[in-house]
């Protein structure tokens, strides 16, 4: 029977071994936490405040619609306000973005459905439909807004600026009926943010009733829209 002598030392394992699971130790700790770390970064800020800018028509409706169906098309919005943060202007060259303070959705969204939604409720058009239907009306509006941001360099203000653009669909060259820049500032009680949704809320109010009343006034000078068997009609 062999003895091991008392004073044998036992065979240490190769250093590449021990590095091996040092290294595969360490990928799963790293991995562990980049689980953890990106399941808090999904969990939604508990202290920020999501904010809607939606005016709603009160008047009257009209009481003849335009023979016209319009349909709502592409809505962006210039940087530094096609985020969700609320901004701020604090001098001629200072914006600041509010991260705790956001909108519910993206100002493109929010203006295109209070758009649409107060065309329909003015009764101004046969038809106004959204982007995303497969209808194809022969007119559609698009809109981009260049302003819209909370003025504190002096009183404050909510400025609301947008470009529309009325177009023949139909036509090769995309006729424009209708390309109104409409700006409105509404004065704030203060610079809260709840001040600042309030007066945004009138200052998109405004915009809008100008809008509705410029394209009515410009759907004249839409061009018409005639089938191919009605230019067949008409030929000799």
């Amino acid at each position: 029977m062999t003895h091991t002598p008392s004073n044998a030392i036992t065979p240490k394992k190769p250093a590449r071994q021990r590095g091996q699971r040092l290294t595969l130790n360490t990928m799963a700790l790293i991995t562990a936490f980049s689980l953890l770390g990106g399941c808090s970064l999904s969990r939604p800020n508990p202290d920020q405040s999501s904010w809607l800018v939606a005016p709603e028509r009160t008047g009257a409706p009209r009481t003849k619609p335009v023979a016209l169906d319009l349909k709502m098309g592409n809505f962006s919005a210039n940087a530094p306000f096609d985020g969700k943060s609320l901004v701020y202007r604090l001098s001629d060259t200072r914006y600041e973005k509010d991260f705790y303070n956001v909108y519910l959705v993206y100002p493109r969204d929010m203006v295109a459905n209070a758009t649409r939604d107060w065309l329909v409720k003015s009764n101004g058009f046969e038809q106004v439909v959204e982007q995303s239907t497969v209808f194809f009306p022969k007119y559609q509006l698009q809109g981009v807004i260049d302003e819209f941001y909370g003025d504190y360099r002096n009183q404050p203000e909510a400025v609301v600026s947008i470009q529309f653009y009325a177009s023949a669909s139909f036509s090769a060259d995309n006729y424009l009926f209708s390309s109104p820049r409409i700006s409105k500032r509404v004065a704030l009680r203060d610079k809260s943010p709840q001040a600042l949704i309030d007066g945004q809320q009138v200052a998109l109010a405004q915009v809008l009733t100008e809008l509705e009343s410029r394209l009515v006034a410009d759907s004249v000078k839409a061009p018409t829209y005639t089938s191919r068997a009605q230019e067949a009609q008409k030929r000799p």
